[in-house]
């Protein structure tokens, strides 16, 4: 596919899904986790800090390929996944907190993916390209901001419209999402057997240490844990992914960034059963 064609689709894409966020999410579910500053720094600090920490030092830590060092530090600085309360929820945590922290993170991607590609810019010298931090901060705005603003004041004041649209609009949002992984997968199979190796290696570890730290810090609460966990490894790969479209390097990122989504999904979902497992026991 021509590169504007991609990025125009991936635009779509990610508009859709935000604005679905938007329309879904009510605005007492958002402020539901901000009325708990405690729940919500620790929440942040393993979502936006910790993960690319561990990040930072996995990539100092191993040789590897520039393409795929530049794939890892995008996910690092794309957190805020629009499937997250989905996956959480099959997991067995609380839907309020899931919902919230997720409408938060997508928020916040306006200033933490500039800030955090900026920090990675500033550690390793082989990224394959450097990004205009204005122009990404810019970008998140429109195709992640405005859409979530305005779903959620379409439920504020027009809320039997944002009722009646909500599903429809999650319906073709996860659809426009389906196809574009299907053609990412497309573009990057040339490239794919590059991932295997070290860069997997790496991969795997990345998603289990994001996995316990999130569970770590999940207040010790069987409803927080295993949201904040799939919310620290499930970063926002139809983000990474615009970003690298604006800078022309889709071809080299897509094959670790389609690495990332399989192994966090067989991961996640591993540690999904077990989590459910360990409630119901629990409850007996």
């Amino acid at each position: 596919m021509h590169h504007p064609l991609l990025l125009i689709f991936v635009k779509i894409t990610i508009f859709s899904l935000m604005l679905a966020i938007g329309c879904n999410l009510c605005f007492e579910e958002m402020l539901s986790l901000w009325r708990k500053p405690a729940l919500l720094l620790r929440a942040l600090l393993a979502v936006v800090v910790l993960v690319p920490l561990v990040v930072i030092l996995l990539l100092k830590l191993f040789n590897l390929p520039p393409e795929v060092i530049t794939a890892l530090a995008l996910l690092a600085a794309s957190p805020g996944a629009p499937l997250t309360t989905k996956r959480a929820r099959k997991a067995g945590g609380r839907f309020s907190y899931a919902a919230s922290l997720q409408l938060t993170l997508a928020i916040l991607a306006v200033c933490v993916t500039p800030v955090t590609l900026g920090i990675f810019f500033s550690l390793f010298q082989h990224l394959v390209e450097k990004v205009t931090i204005l122009e990404v901060a810019r970008q998140v705005i429109m195709v992640q901001l405005l859409p979530v603003s305005i779903g959620m004041l379409l439920q504020k004041f027009i809320p039997k419209f944002a009722e009646n649209i909500a599903q429809p609009l999650n319906f073709i949002a996860d659809i426009l999402l389906l196809l574009l992984v299907v053609l990412a997968g497309i573009l990057g199979i040339p490239l794919f057997f590059k991932v295997w190796g070290l860069p997997m290696i790496v991969i795997t570890i990345m998603i289990i240490v994001s996995l316990v730290i999130g569970h770590s810090l999940g207040d010790h609460n069987d409803d927080t844990q295993p949201i904040l966990a799939i919310s620290c490894i499930a970063r926002n790969v139809g983000l990474a992914l615009f970003i690298a479209i604006l800078n022309d390097v889709q071809q080299q990122v897509i094959p670790t960034l389609i690495a990332y989504v399989i192994v966090g999904a067989v991961i996640g979902g591993f540690y999904s059963i077990w989590n459910k497992r360990k409630l119901q026991y629990q409850a007996t």
